[in-house]
């Protein structure tokens, strides 16, 4: 989950979040079925596959998952491995149960189909896909519960030929961010929106939405509710792909990116900016770039004092092409103190 400025390579920010999509997402003759419209032998095939896939998950056991894997994907599967021994920790003991499953059914699409869309149930679900190539597909979201960090497996399936269920595609998201799941975010996003904070509730919508939406190609009501109460209240420097740039008593910062962590536990807000080369020169020394992101951070925190209520610390990173060169975290309370002498900020969009 991430809020940008700039089109740039995207970073995974949100603690032990994965993502890995297995094959491209394809309008046609697609038809969905959810669990209540499913034959039992139907709902008990996809269960027992999908909950077999998540012990091998909770597991470690890669070489089980690779061979309950489609063949194209399993012959490379180096990126779901890693993702997988990465997972296990926080799957030890974790109650797994089957929240949602999807029965797709795409064996009428031409090979000419470009898109393929899914509409499951009322209130509608939609499942869009792109270039999938014709078959018998399904969706199955569980949750693994009881630990300190719960996850949310969302399993694409393929029924292959002997009509065994095989795994496609795999999706990993956090359910709490900082303690509290993605409800609480929304609650206090509305929170923040009465009383005008609106950087704070564009923050919280979006780990609001990150932790509600299972998977990127899935859109249901309550997330278009949500998005809608974004859109309204979007603050206009953040409205765009550009950086956004922040002048501090003549020093002026090109911040790229502005994003929610919990790295550290608490709810901290993370910021990356481009140093010109002036300030580049300047955090090759460690008292000179303290100073810098120090000046950074509090300029931003006195243009909208109403982050101290929402976070707990900033994370400032700088960044050039070859990645991050200097970061410092530091609890907001103290990010905020102004200096001496400090004047007015302004910000702009580049």
């Amino acid at each position: 989950m991430r809020l940008r400025f700039l089109n740039t390579l995207p970073i995974l920010l949100l603690h032990f979040a994965f993502a890995i999509i297995l094959f491209p997402m394809r309008s046609g003759a697609a038809t969905c079925k959810t669990q209540s419209q499913m034959t039992v032998a139907e709902r008990t095939a996809l269960t027992t596959a999908a909950r077999t896939m998540a012990g091998e998950l909770q597991q470690g056991d890669v070489d089980a998952l690779r061979a309950n894997t489609i063949p194209s994907v399993a012959s490379n599967f180096t990126t779901i491995a890693g993702s997988v021994e990465k997972l296990k920790p926080f799957m030890q003991g974790a109650t797994i149960t089957v929240d949602s499953l999807y029965f797709l059914d795409a064996s009428m699409d031409s090979a000419s189909v470009a898109r393929t869309d899914f509409y499951c149930g009322t209130p509608i679900v939609t499942l869009n896909f792109t270039d999938l190539p014709s078959g018998i597909y399904a969706l199955a979201i569980l949750h693994a519960t009881g630990v300190p960090k719960p996850q949310q497996i969302s399993l694409i399936l393929s029924r292959a030929s002997d009509n065994r269920w095989m795994l496609a595609g795999l999706f990993i998201r956090p359910m709490i961010e900082a303690g509290h799941d993605g409800l609480w975010y929304w609650t206090s996003a509305r929170d923040y929106t009465q009383k005008k904070m609106n950087w704070n509730a564009l923050l919280y919508y979006r780990v609001a939405d990150y932790l509600l939406e299972p998977v990127q190609f899935l859109t249901s009501p309550n997330i278009e509710k949500l998005r809608g109460e974004e859109a309204h209240i979007r603050p206009e420097i953040l409205s765009g792909e550009q950086a956004m740039i922040l002048n501090s008593e003549g020093t002026v910062f090109k911040i790229t990116a502005i994003d929610a962590t919990d790295l550290l536990g608490p709810l901290d807000l993370e910021v990356h900016y481009i140093p010109d080369a002036a300030q580049t020169h300047e955090l090759r020394d460690p008292l000179s770039a303290r100073k810098q992101v120090t000046k950074l951070m509090m300029a931003l925190c006195e243009q909208h004092p109403e982050l101290q209520k929402a976070f707990h610390g900033i994370w400032l990173y700088a960044d050039d092409a070859s990645g991050t060169i200097f970061s410092l975290e530091l609890p907001i309370d103290q990010a905020a103190l102004k200096a001496p002498g400090t004047q007015t900020t302004s910000a702009q969009i580049d």
